[in-house]
């Protein structure tokens, strides 16, 4: 397509808007080329840039021969004027403007597009927002007479209104926002009526001349609205309009005057009850309900042949359904009539029972809502409905996400018709998921006796028909999301809720005389666990869902009694499956389940443990039995023995000697290990440690194998010398002290409250052997840590270090951004486990298990209080083993350290702070600063095509998890300087010794403490100003605040306030104005603007920088510097116009969304949502698994600061 463009200004006005035509078909046809797009862009921006671009707007846009496109882009051009100019046009020209818009609001008509009616309506509110109340008298006279036309006009007038009362009241709008009170008093005066405002301000100032008539907008709006409701004709017109109205007065009345809204009639149209009643009370009458039951069973479509617009229109029937459920659980009395509410209640059920998980969550969703009202569920129509509830329930709760997506289950089907990413997915099926479990849970309440006997007998057939229509149970085609699992899976789902519905019961009937339907309930509860525990399971998942559902049987409604507990405790220790290697999948089920044995072994121990002391012989030789037989390691080994740990601990009934002494023998064997001079010395080099973990023979393996030459590890098998390298590692982690420590400690300090006879049993046994771990420990971190340095690798040639950093990149699976599902990804890494990727992933989870295993070491450690704190040789030693190589790990597991070492700064007793923060923040703070902010350069060059490009999969995953270090870094900066944190609670002793306070000692909280220690400060402060720049909301958000929090703290004449503050004016200033200018900060530009609000606020008075800092912007004089200042002291109290003022000084350089570009987004009509049905897919995640936006062109912003 060949399109030749002059240059603007060179045309005759035909010409032009035949060049106008031909640029705008050439950037909306898909034939045209980029250049050829990119050539008419600029060109249809020179135009709009000129200074006939006004009239040439308006031109077009008034012009209704010409094609939506073309008057939209007139819009456009008037819409820039406004906006970017109007402050530089002369009286006349401002005139010529609002005289324009005003004949194009004159000629709105219903034939418009709404998108051309809405933009002229915008126009129209700029133009107010900068001249009405000043020069602008008679707005309101002009908008009564467009509100005398037709239905179209008073839609726009109603756009205008409800806009204008937004942008004024509601949004952050720069432009409203320097008008102050002045719009605020004029929208006042044009909506109430006279009466009211002479009622309540009989001695207002009449001088602001805006009104017309004494009606008011709001009587208008009333008036109409009856007229909407009573008249006949045109129902979709009168509809539409009606619609428009509420939306305007939903925006008016958070503002308006209350007594207004009386007087408007507006309480007796909208919202008296009985009038109320008439209007909604039929929707739920019996008739009406059999109409929407028929347009429902019309609607319903198959699966496998999807009719668009009738399951839209099933999805938008079954949200007013929701809405018409949310009012009748807030007011039961809209139906008239028992038979009313039956059938209403059968048509929830039909909608329930839809196929399509979308349509079918509203009536789900509404259920929640019913049974959770008293009134409601008093209703006998309720009760007939439980068991078609409790069906429906137990059959949704499976997990949808661990089938086949060719899968031709119907609702797998639909899912892959509604919704397109992972992250959408999880949240969506977690929402439904919740509530069929919430319905369960509050039916159960409700009727525990009823509910329970249907639930347990459905879950007992269900059992015991488990394999029927599906393959007999095999090793070898085993599968960890095979049907019958699932189908016990969501069953058992189903009873966990049930349990904790009996156990609210249990708990409300207390003290009440309804003893023996308890003890009949809870007999009942305990036969049936006791005929599934009868049961024989081969499928190694089925039996551990059924050891998780008796031991909830034992902790909830059965935790009285122990007997039955020990009785689950025992069939645990009776659980045995054979682990068979040569079928992986069944074998991964095996571990998976004796892990799980133990955990609830565990749970049991800490939940019974006076009961388990009184038979402690018989509790121990049974332990050790099945230890002996089962356990292949001394981990599992230390786990079994960590439940006899556990009951010895936490018994109340045992003599503090004989416990003490039984602890120490359980834990005196590590400390012996921690302290052998082989271990001490075998980490005395980095060599000498690979020697250790077997990692001796890599570097030589790698060299000799020539393993850089390699394309794809995972499909080169693996030879004998590489199976001996990687027995050698497992075979050598087993034989440290790290796990099994990791094990004692955990089950000594979990779940316990500070200062508890267990805690101080806790610190007694651990807190003289600390000092013995501590050295040996942190050189297993630190030479971890040396690991990932490939420098470090000395048997390497260096241009083998990219062979390194693949070895040790983590493999690990994504929501949302990694392809396939979770166990297809653990799949896929156990088939390569005998290739040379194996060899490598056996490498990293070898140091990552000593690496994290000693940050939570620490951790545990740091539970112990001033028994860890208060060694005042350990800060140093701990700092150099976690930060001196952290710059090494990569992003991913500098994240991990963050998040791990977090708690531990965070559990500092005021006492130690002194002496053990400053050595642990500041040099955390720089390797985050350092490691953020290169990997965000990184990002940023590979997004402007500098560095060769990766695939898509791997930059999304990338930068996800660049987003995950930057959030929990930030959150940790928030975290310390949060004002309200409290400080953790102070121990009475210290080694056994009264606390009597340390030296020294800030007592107020940790944010005071850093704020008065400058080594810590400043490596905070840096990180947070280098944290602006960074392109992730959440944290930039955080970030401001937090700075802005700290900018009041340095306004006297200390040494330390004058450098922060100069910094603060200087290099906090510019991250700020330069974020400002970045697009993709649009959303964050009211933030931005308030911390350089309080910047110059602040320090404008005692230091000249700030000012300095913003005259070095491009075309900044100094007037305009001054008056913006002087009007931000005026406004000290008013916030919003302090932000107001900022955006507008800085107005030429800030960023641009693309709606204020004018550009018309377009979306795909199939994927537009409502918002109930976004809300369902809610997800705490920033743009995963969504196409990134390209990096915007930033020269030129550090040239605005005189920068090389």
């Amino acid at each position: 397509m060949d399109v030749q463009l002059d240059q603007p200004g060179q045309e005759s006005n035909g010409d032009l808007r035949s060049q106008i035509r031909r640029a705008l078909k050439a950037i909306h046809d898909g034939r045209s080329s980029n250049s050829l797009r990119q050539e008419a862009s600029e060109y249809l921006e020179q135009v709009k840039s000129g200074d006939e671009a006004p009239y040439h707007g308006y031109s077009l846009a008034a012009d209704k021969s010409e094609s939506d496109v073309v008057r939209h882009y007139g819009l456009s051009c008037l819409d820039t004027a406004v906006r970017h100019r109007w402050a530089d046009y002369s009286a006349e020209q401002n005139l010529a403007l609002r005289n324009w818009e005003l004949s194009l609001a004159q000629d709105v008509a219903d034939q418009d597009p709404y998108f051309i009616r809405t933009k002229i309506a915008l126009i129209w509110v700029e133009i107010a927002k900068r001249s009405w109340a000043l020069d602008w008298m008679n707005m309101d006279e002009q908008l009564v007479h467009l509100w005398e036309g037709s239905l179209a006009s008073k839609e726009f007038v109603l756009t205008i209104l409800e806009v204008l009362s937004e942008d004024v009241f509601g949004h952050e709008d720069a432009t409203a926002g320097l008008r102050g009170t002045d719009l605020n008093r004029a929208c006042v005066e044009i909506v109430t009526p006279m009466h009211v405002l002479v009622e309540h301000f009989p001695t207002r100032d009449t001088s602001m001349n805006v009104r017309y008539g004494d009606q008011g907008w709001l009587s208008r709006m009333g008036d109409l609205l009856a007229y909407c409701v009573t008249t006949d004709g045109n129902p979709e017109a009168r509809q539409a309009c009606a619609v428009k109205i509420l939306s305007t007065l939903r925006s008016l009345t958070s503002w308006v005057i209350p007594k207004s809204i009386s007087s408007a009639n507006l309480v007796t149209r909208l919202s008296q009850y009985e009038d109320f009643k008439e209007l909604v009370g039929p929707m739920y009458s019996h008739d009406t309900v059999q109409l929407f039951q028929q347009l429902y069973e019309w609607s319903r479509v198959d699966a496998t042949d999807i009719d668009e617009e009738k399951y839209l229109l099933s999805k938008k029937l079954s949200e007013m359904i929701y809405n018409l459920g949310r009012l009748l659980e807030e007011r039961p009395g809209l139906v008239y009539v028992e038979s009313s509410l039956d059938s209403f209640f059968g048509l929830l059920i039909n909608i329930a029972k839809n196929n399509s998980l979308q349509v079918s969550i509203t009536a789900l969703h509404v259920w929640v809502k019913i049974l959770g009202s008293q009134k409601l569920m008093a209703s006998a129509s309720v009760a007939p409905r439980v068991p078609e509830l409790l069906e429906i329930c137990s059959q949704r709760v499976i997990k949808y996400e661990a089938l086949p997506e060719d899968s031709s289950n119907p609702s797998v089907i639909f899912l892959n018709e509604d919704l397109d990413t992972m992250p959408e997915r999880h949240a969506f099926l977690g929402n439904y998921a919740r509530f069929c479990k919430t319905i369960v849970e509050r039916i159960v309440l409700q009727q525990p006796a009823d509910a329970l006997y249907h639930i347990l007998g459905q879950a007992e057939q269900a059992i015991s028909q488990l394999y029927d229509g599906e393959p007999a149970f095999s090793v070898q085609s085993y599968s960890k999301t095979s049907v019958p699992f699932l189908r016990l899976d969501g069953h058992c789902c189903v009873i966990e809720a049930a349990l904790k519905g009996s156990v609210g019961w249990l708990t409300g009937q207390a003290g009440t005389d309804v003893g023996h339907e308890q003890v009949t309930m809870l007999q009942n509860l305990k036969v049936w666990c006791e005929r599934i525990l009868a049961l024989n399971f081969e499928d190694p998942l089925v039996k551990e869902r059924v050891v998780q559902l008796a031991v909830g049987f034992a902790t909830g409604p059965l935790k009285k009694d122990a007997r039955f507990a020990f009785r689950v405790f025992e069939y645990i220790l009776d659980t045995k499956f054979f682990d068979d290697p040569n079928f992986p999948a069944y074998s991964d089920a095996v571990k998976d389940l004796q892990n799980l044995c133990i955990h609830e072994l565990q749970r049991l121990a800490m939940k019974f443990p006076d009961y388990l002391i009184t038979i402690f012989d018989e509790v121990e030789f049974r332990v050790n039995q099945v230890s002996r037989s089962i356990a292949q390691d001394d981990h599992t080994l230390t786990r079994y023995s960590s439940i006899l740990f556990i009951i010895t601990h936490r018994a109340t009934s045992v003599d503090p000697q004989p416990r003490q002494e039984r602890l120490q023998n359980f834990v005196q064997p590590l400390i012996a290990q921690w302290q052998s001079d082989e271990l001490t010395n075998s980490l005395a080099t980095f060599d000498s440690f690979c020697e250790l973990l077997g990692c001796g023979g890599i570097q030589q393996y790698v060299s000799q194998k020539a393993l850089h030459k390699l394309p794809d590890w995972s499909a080169q098998p693996l030879d004998d010398e590489g199976k001996g390298l990687q027995a050698q590692m497992q075979h050598a982690l087993e034989r440290l002290p790290l796990r099994a420590t990791k094990t004692f400690l955990n089950v000594s300090v979990e779940k316990l409250e500070q200062k508890s006879t267990p805690h101080q049993m806790a610190c007694e046994l651990w807190g003289k052997a600390l000092p013995l771990i501590l050295p040996n420990l942190l050189r297993l971190i630190s030479q971890a840590h040396a690991f990932h340095e490939p420098a470090n690798w000395k048997g390497l040639p260096l241009e083998l270090s990219g062979t390194v950093q693949r070895i040790l990149t983590d493999r690990f699976w994504q929501v949302g951004i990694s392809k396939g599902s979770r166990d297809d990804f653990y799949a896929k890494v156990g088939d390569t486990k005998h290739t040379v990727e194996g060899l490598a992933s056996t490498i990293r989870a070898t140091i990552r298990a000593v690496r994290e295993t000693g940050y939570k070491l620490l951790f545990y450690m740091s539970l112990l209080g001033e028994h860890f704190y208060s060694h005042k040789w350990l800060p140093q030693p701990l700092s150099e083993a976690l930060f001196a190589d952290a710059y090494a790990l990569s992003t991913h597991q500098m994240a991990i350290l963050v998040e791990t070492i977090r708690p531990v700064i965070e559990n500092c007793p005021v006492a130690s702070r002194s002496h053990f923060l400053p050595p642990i923040l500041a040099p955390l703070f720089e390797q985050l600063d350092r490691k953020a902010s290169a990997e965000w350069d990184k990002l940023e060059q590979r997004g402007k095509g500098s560095e060769e490009r990766a695939s898509l999969d791997d930059e999304m995953r990338d930068e996800s998890i660049l987003r995950t270090l930057t959030y929990t870094s930030v959150m940790l900066v928030v975290s310390l300087l949060d004002p309200e944190r409290p400080n953790p609670p102070e121990p009475q002793t210290v080694n056994g010794a009264p606390h009597n306070g340390l030296p020294n000692v800030e007592h107020g909280n940790v944010r005071a403490f850093i704020l008065a220690t400058p080594e810590i400060l400043k490596p905070v402060i840096l990180f947070c100003t280098h944290a602006i720049l960074m392109r992730d909301t959440r944290s930039c958000s955080f970030i401001t605040r937090v700075l802005g929090s700290l900018v009041p703290e340095f306004e006297t004449t200390g040494q330390i306030d004058t450098e922060v503050r100069e910094y603060l004016s200087t290099e906090v200033l510019k991250a700020c104005i330069t974020s400002l200018h970045d697009p993709y900060f649009v959303d964050l530009q009211k933030d931005l603007a308030q911390l350089i609000a309080n910047i110059l606020i602040t320090y404008t008075p005692r230091t000249d920088t700030p000012k300095q800092i913003l005259l070095s912007l491009p075309s900044m004089p100094a007037d305009k510097v001054d008056r913006a200042v002087e009007n931000l002291y005026k406004a000290h109290q008013n916030m919003r116009k302090q932000r107001a003022i900022v955006l507008d000084l800085l107005e030429s350089l800030r960023g641009v969304s693309v709606s204020e570009q004018g550009k018309i987004a377009r979306t795909d009509p199939k994927k537009v949502r409502s918002a109930i049905q976004e809300r369902y897919m809610t997800v705490d995640m920033q743009e995963e698994g969504m196409k990134k936006e390209p990096s915007p062109d930033l020269s030129g912003v550090a040239d605005m600061f005189g920068q090389p």
